[in-house]
């Protein structure tokens, strides 16, 4: 377990390193979990350790929350003066995100020709 939280850590280290050495406007930690994902994908699987250390880090993932609320509180006068832009760039996406979701799935739920579909064990599905 502790080679697989190690190698979290050291993808994290250099991701870290990329955004520093490169001026990037992306975490370090981002980069690093992109790392991680595409040292996996040559892999080709997940070790059972680094499953287990994953899964562990995901059960505690709520604790890291607080910080964030906790920085929310202590710059509440800095968001209120932003609340504007702030509420339009959570809630203008989000409804653009529900419709084109919504026109998406009316557009793949189409039949040909009005007939039922047939389910997975070839049977017709009725509505």
């Amino acid at each position: 377990m502790l080679h697989a939280l190690t190698a979290i850590l050291i993808c994290q280290l250099v991701g870290e390193t990329i955004a520093a050495a490169g001026g990037l406007p992306v975490p370090g930690p981002v980069l690093g979990m992109v790392l991680l994902f595409v040292v996996l994908l040559v892999r080709g699987r997940i070790g059972d350790n680094l499953e287990r250390v994953g899964g562990t880090l995901l059960s505690y993932l709520s604790l890291l929350f607080v910080p964030a609320g906790v920085g929310v509180i202590t710059h509440l006068g800095a968001l209120r003066s932003s609340l504007l832009p702030l509420a339009t760039a959570i809630v203008v996406p989000t409804l653009l995100t529900i419709i084109v979701s919504a026109l998406l799935v009316k557009w793949l739920d189409r039949t040909d020709s009005g007939s039922p579909e047939e389910g997975p064990a070839g049977g017709n599905i009725q509505p």
